[in-house]
C-alpha cells in the first residue's frame, strides 16, 4: 500500500487561494465608484443578457468578477437573504454590512472546506446612503475576507493596476460624468501605455442614485443617456433620472415583501465562466 503525500495545512490553503486568483484573473475587471449623488458601477460586459451588477434590494447593489453561475447563485441567495430579514423586521434593517456578513460566512466556509474547490469569484455590495457620509462599499475576495473601501474599488483580472490609476485620479464630489469617464480610462489602460478603446456598447454600468425619489435606487444606465455621459463635459453631469427609452430599473416587479428579485436567474450557464467571456 503506498503512503499518501503529506501536504502542510499552509500549503493547502496557499495551494486554494491561488487556484482562486488564477480564474478570477481569467474575467474581465470592474470598478466601482463613489460620485457626488451615490454610487456607480462600471465594467467591460458585451452580454446584455448576463449581469455584473444587480439590485438586491431598496439602496444595495452586487457586483462580481469571476465565473458566473457561481457569482449568480451567490446573489440569488443575497436577495432571499435581504427579502426575508425586510419581511421579518423592517425595511432598514436590510443594510450591505449585514449582506457582506453573510457572503462572507458563505466564502470562507466553502474556501476552507476539503471536500469542494473555493469559488473563483471576486464580490462587492455597496449601499448608498442619504449623503455621501453614509455610503457604504465592502470587497469580499475569495476567501470570505471582508475589506471597507472608501471612494473606489476595482476587482477582477487587472484589480491592481486599476486600483492604483484611480487611487491617483478620484476625489471626492465628481459628477457622475466625470465619474464614469475616469472609470472607463481606468478599465481602457494598459501597463504598456497603449491605451485600448472600450466602445459604449460594451459597458455594463449602473448607479445606486440617492436623489431618486423611488424606494429603489438602483438602476441601469443604457443606450443614449449612457452615450450623453460618456460625450459630456466633465464639469458637467447630465441627471440619472434623465428620461430615456433605454433606461432601465433592474427588474419590473416586487414580491410580497417588497424587495426585488432583479437580474437573471442562475442555472443558465452552468460551467462558463463569466458574463461576456
Amino acid at each position: 500500500m503506498s503512503t499518501p503525500f503529506y501536504v502542510s495545512p499552509q500549503q493547502a490553503m496557499a495551494d486554494r487561494a491561488e487556484y482562486a486568483r488564477k480564474g478570477i484573473a481569467r474575467g474581465r475587471s470592474l470598478v466601482v465608484l463613489q460620485y457626488a449623488d451615490g454610487i456607480v458601477f462600471v465594467g467591460e460586459n458585451p452580454s446584455r443578457a448576463l449581469h455584473k451588477f444587480s439590485e438586491i434590494y431598496d439602496r444595495i447593489g452586487f457586483a462580481a468578477a469571476g465565473k458566473y453561475n457561481e457569482y449568480e447563485n451567490l446573489r440569488i441567495g443575497g436577495v432571499r437573504y435581504a427579502d426575508l430579514r425586510g419581511y421579518t423586521y423592517d425595511r432598514d434593517d436590510v443594510t450591505a454590512r449585514g449582506l457582506a456578513n453573510v457572503y462572507a460566512q458563505t466564502l470562507g466556509t466553502i474556501f476552507s472546506s476539503a471536500g469542494e474547490k473555493p469559488y473563483e469569484v471576486e464580490l462587492v455590495v455597496a449601499e448608498v446612503g442619504a449623503s455621501p457620509e453614509g455610503d457604504q462599499i465592502y470587497r469580499l475576495p475569495h476567501d470570505g475576507s471582508i475589506v471597507d473601501e472608501h471612494g473606489s474599488v476595482a476587482v477582477g483580472g487587472n484589480a491592481e493596476q486599476i486600483s492604483t490609476f484611480l487611487d491617483q485620479r478620484h476625489r471626492d464630489g465628481m459628477s457622475l460624468a466625470e465619474a464614469l469617464k475616469l472609470a472607463v480610462q481606468a478599465l481602457s489602460s494598459q501597463s504598456n501605455g497603449n491605451d485600448r478603446e472600450i466602445p459604449a456598447d460594451r459597458l455594463e454600468v449602473a448607479v445606486l442614485d440617492r436623489t431618486r425619489p423611488q424606494q429603489r435606487k438602483f438602476k441601469r444606465i443604457v443606450g443614449r443617456q449612457l452615450a450623453r455621459l460618456l460625450e459630456a463635459d466633465g464639469a458637467a453631469s447630465t441627471p440619472t433620472d434623465a428620461p430615456s427609452d433605454e433606461e432601465t430599473d433592474e427588474g419590473t416587479t416586487e414580491g410580497p415583501t417588497g424587495g426585488t428579485a432583479g437580474g437573471t436567474t442562475g442555472g443558465t450557464t452552468g460551467g462558463t465562466n463569466e458574463a461576456g467571456k
